[in-house]
């Protein structure tokens, strides 16, 4: 997902620099703007030092960077998408060359340049659509089609996100439920499916069961008004807002169960 991350940041930061409109800007302004945006749409976000060190590490130093799911999807929002899912699955690059317009998408699995490219799929206005392995078998090498990605991924630009009816979840207190994006029961706050969330983000509903021995590094916890909760996953607490932090030995032994020798 390397690739992925680092045209997320690439596209988050070019749209909060143009957002931004000053004549001078530094990576620290620029990241400061984008996380100021997140916080007052979240209501939580990264502080700046840590966006600054995720665009260094994966646009300058073009290494790969692990970034939480929770700031990528907040990241996805801001470029125009659902949640990073969906921006993965729908990111496209537009170029006009005179009257025509060649849109680019490509899938999130990350494989074989031939494997990416069989899946880029190109729109032109003024003709049918059709596929990238139709233009290899029409007399395409390999080496002009990787030209044609490498060009497309130097422009950047949003995808529309198509709304679909069947696939939103919402938080009960515990976990995540799975609904229709219908559902009007006005007590459902509606999200787009996170399907990792969906099945691996649950609050610990018997936090006497943990211990340093099966928690430490393994747990996530939140405190809010002296209120302890701990979770399965890193992320934000739904019940609260509030960033979750490792569950330290110290939380573990004076919040959950008892230390194990």
């Amino acid at each position: 997902m390397f690739e992925k991350r680092k045209l997320l940041m690439k596209t988050a930061y070019e749209k909060a620099k143009k957002e931004l409109n000053r004549t001078k800007t530094s990576d620290v302004s620029v990241m400061t703007f984008l996380s100021l945006e997140l916080e007052a749409h979240f209501g939580t976000s990264k502080d700046v030092r840590t966006f600054v060190r995720y665009h260094k590490r994966l646009l300058k130093d073009n290494k790969d960077y692990d970034i939480d799911e929770i700031t990528l999807d907040q990241l996805s929002w801001y470029v125009g998408y659902k949640n990073f899912e969906n921006f993965c699955e729908n990111y496209s690059f537009e170029k006009d060359k005179g009257d025509t317009k060649i849109q680019l998408k490509i899938d999130h699995d990350e494989e074989s340049l031939s494997e990416k490219l069989s899946k880029i799929i190109i729109n032109i206005t003024n003709t049918p659509v059709f596929n990238v392995p139709q233009m290899a078998k029409n007399g395409m090498g390999i080496g002009m089609l990787a030209l044609v990605l490498f060009t497309g991924l130097s422009y950047g630009g949003n995808g529309n996100v198509s709304d679909n009816g069947n696939k939103c979840m919402y938080w009960d207190g515990d976990e995540y439920k799975l609904t229709s994006c219908n559902d009007k029961n006005p007590k459902h706050q509606l999200l787009p499916v996170d399907t990792v969330k969906l099945k691996y983000f649950k609050k610990i509903t018997k936090p006497d069961t943990l211990n340093v021995d099966n928690s430490l590094g393994n747990i996530y916890y939140s405190k809010y008004n002296n209120e302890v909760e701990f979770f399965t996953m890193d992320g934000i607490n739904p019940n609260t807002g509030k960033s979750l932090k490792d569950a330290t030995e110290h939380m573990l032994t004076k919040y959950a169960g008892n230390y194990v020798e």
